[in-house]
């Protein structure tokens, strides 16, 4: 069976990407759509060489973060640090499992992180994903950038961006749980940044702000065998909602593909 791309292919890719040295980059993937990498025995050679990829195009100065997202808490589920596996791709999980990954200890939206800045952006997660010093936070401070592997523009920056805008139909809900971290156990509070059910047009709906990245071009893709790599920097997503919201206050929903112009907020008891 022919390949789809090869390594250098994915040199190529990124090479042709707004990326820097020194970057740091968060990436949502979706590495099987790809297609057939030339000479790669499974997954973990795909991953492997994704990951070797763009470590040499941000240098050793840079870093790369995936989500390693497993909603324990919400889940009535122990959150163990070292274990808890993620449910976001094989690429996440291979990089979680890495031996020179650092993860967040944030039993609801977790990070696993290579390069740099892997320590700095995960130690001392707060109790809240999306609040000062969150991830997020610290993400979009350090101006990182969104790099996606067969992904449209959205990515789960967009949730801490609505609380920094004090989207309305979103609200903090806490949750309460145990973390065990090198086999210690500690009880702990997680509070995450979640949308009201009162009304289903209030779901969240990502394609409306990849058209407006791409029609702006914020958001810059290249091929990549049966897919594509894009790239928006952390500032021009935030910039993005800013500017749009005010005319468009239901842009990140489902509401404005339904014309709900007034969903139904009911906040929880």
């Amino acid at each position: 069976m022919a390949a789809d791309y090869d390594r250098a292919a994915i040199a190529t890719c990124l090479a042709g990407l707004p990326l820097s040295a020194g970057d740091v980059v968060f990436s949502h993937s979706n590495v099987g759509f790809f297609g057939r990498l030339d000479g790669a025995a499974g997954a973990a050679d795909v991953c492997a060489a994704l990951a070797e990829a763009i470590l040499a195009r941000i240098g050793p100065g840079g870093t790369l973060v995936v989500p390693t997202f497993t909603y324990s808490f919400p889940n009535k589920e122990i959150f163990d640090v070292e274990n808890s596996a993620s449910n976001m791709g094989v690429f996440a999980e291979w990089v979680r499992r890495h031996r020179g990954a650092r993860r967040s200890a944030d039993p609801c939206y977790s990070v696993a992180a290579l390069g740099a800045w892997a320590e700095e952006l995960t130690q001392a997660a707060p109790d809240n994903s999306f609040g000062p010093d969150s991830f997020f936070d610290r993400f979009h401070k350090v101006g990182g950038k969104i790099l996606n592997l067969n992904f449209d523009a959205g990515s789960t920056l967009i949730h801490y961006v609505e609380r920094q805008l004090r989207v309305p139909y979103r609200f903090d809900k806490t949750f309460h749980g145990t973390i065990r971290e090198q086999g210690r156990e500690r009880g702990a509070t997680s509070v995450i940044w979640v949308r009201y059910l009162s009304d289903d047009a209030l779901a969240a709906a990502f394609e409306p702000f990849d058209a407006l990245a791409r029609a702006r071009k914020k958001f810059v893709t290249r091929p990549l065998g049966r897919g594509a790599i894009g790239v928006i920097s952390s500032h021009d997503t935030y910039e993005l909602i800013a500017e749009e919201l005010p005319r468009r206050p239901w842009l990140l929903t489902k509401a404005e593909a339904l014309g709900v112009a007034n969903p139904r907020i009911v906040p929880e008891s």
